[in-house]
């Protein structure tokens, strides 16, 4: 069996999830490696709609290891309310099948307050959740953060409170006029996450290296997507760490060269939720058709989510940026009651055209898309199962999103539930 990776390719929220779900069947391990509590999965399951933030999606199948890695921000307070959740739902039923690295950054109230203060009083906003993931990374850079093996150390944590909020507080209180933190309540705080994090921490890299040795198979779990990367993304307009394949290895622990697969998540059209530029993004009565159709509303914040048509410029670009061996086009069924459908196969800036996305950011918002129409299929697709089901147009727009984006299409989704789903290829399989 092959250890698969699952990436977003445009701005997040491409419908990772479900995908996740699915080829968890097929894995042994699931493992977390970036982000946190900002990113959000939505899986419908036995008719349940669940919603994760911080537990990889593989928790939804039984006899399943899912593991927290070292990449990971992690707030307590959101990760106790999950656990609590899913034993109620009955999704957890071994603890012993949850892993949580030593060596994951927890995310600090003074993480989540500075997070706020710089969005409701900078001159530029970046559209973040509020949940204070750029703060807490920013701390790991700095090495002042707390990691989850420094809380469960009374001593250790009670001295890294202290030294932080010596800053954090005259950041607070001198710059933002606001009332800082008492470091006392803040240990506090947060010494009632000592039980439930021991139960869970482990040495995570020593447990996958295992795994590796006894050939299971791994999915790695990817959070947001390509284009919010720290590096390659529409900077600043992105999220604080490495969205992209090349930190699977980082935030897991396990070599490059252990990952034999990267399926590249997209939806059949385009969307972000923030701030930041979007070229195919359309503002009148397709793009709300869209939303609405395709229910799209952040399942972190609940904010509507930007619509527009399928951009091929930065879909190419992404696949190779992370070696995309295969693709899940999400949300197909969302494009049905549309008589033409747009693709954006290039960029104009002035009187050029470009094939690939700019590098500054300002050319961004100067793109104009330049658009291939393709005829609709005008009927429901909704619950289909096999691509020879598919309308002749439907299959039409499949493959011309092939030639463009130069990757081929594995899976497709035609509606939320598990079993709407065609599998052309399983990426697990030899």
């Amino acid at each position: 069996m092959a250890n698969v990776g699952v990436i977003g390719l445009q701005w997040g929220d491409e419908g990772k999830g479900k995908v996740i779900d699915y080829l968890s069947d097929f894995a042994d391990v699931i493992v977390r490696f970036q982000g946190g509590p900002n990113a959000g999965h939505t899986i419908v399951a036995n008719g349940q709609k669940v919603i994760l933030h911080l537990i990889p999606s593989g928790i939804l199948r039984e006899n399943k290891y899912c593991v927290i890695g070292n990449g990971v921000v992690l707030d307590p307070a959101v990760l106790e309310q999950e656990i609590t959740e899913l034993k109620k739902l009955g999704f957890i039923k071994d603890d012993k099948k949850f892993l949580i690295s030593g060596l994951a950054h927890v995310i600090m109230p003074y993480h989540k307050k500075l997070d706020a203060l710089k969005e409701s009083k900078g001159t530029k906003k970046i559209g973040t959740t509020g949940r204070g993931i750029g703060p807490a990374y920013e701390d790991k850079s700095s090495r002042l953060g707390i990691r989850v093996i420094d809380l469960l150390d009374r001593k250790v944590f009670t001295e890294k409170v202290k030294q932080n909020l010596e800053i954090k507080n005259y950041v607070i209180k001198k710059y933002y006029k606001d009332e800082g933190f008492k470091p006392r309540q803040v240990i506090k705080d947060y010494s009632q996450y000592v039980k439930l994090l021991r139960k869970y921490t482990a040495d995570s890299v020593s447990f996958l290296h295992k795994c590796l040795d006894r050939k299971k198979a791994i999915l790695f779990e990817g959070a947001q997507g390509t284009y919010l990367d720290i590096d390659h993304g529409t900077y600043p307009y992105v999220t604080s760490s490495n969205t992209m394949s090349g930190n699977m290895s980082c935030g897991s622990g396990l070599p490059p060269t252990s990952i034999d697969r990267i399926v590249g998540i997209t939806k059949a059209y385009t969307m972000r939720v923030g701030e930041g530029p979007f070229p195919t993004e359309l503002a009148g009565p397709e793009g709300e058709l869209m939303r609405k159709i395709g229910d799209e509303f952040g399942a972190t914040t609940g904010r509507p989510r930007r619509c527009g048509w399928f951009d091929a410029v930065i879909v190419k670009r992404a696949v190779k940026l992370n070696g995309v061996t295969g693709l899940a086009l999400m949300k197909l069924d969302v494009l049905d009651t549309f008589e033409k459908i747009n693709v954006c196969v290039a960029y104009k800036i002035g009187k050029r055209l470009y094939s690939q996305p700019p590098m500054d950011i300002q050319d961004y918002y100067r793109c104009e898309p330049q658009y291939e129409q393709l005829d609709g299929w005008n009927r429901s697709i909704r619950g289909v199962k096999k691509y020879e089901d598919l309308p002749e147009n439907a299959k039409k727009y499949l493959k011309r999103l092939e030639e463009l984006t130069g990757a081929r299409i594995d899976i497709i989704s035609t509606g939320p539930e598990r079993e709407s789903t065609i599998i052309l290829r399983n990426p697990f399989s030899s």
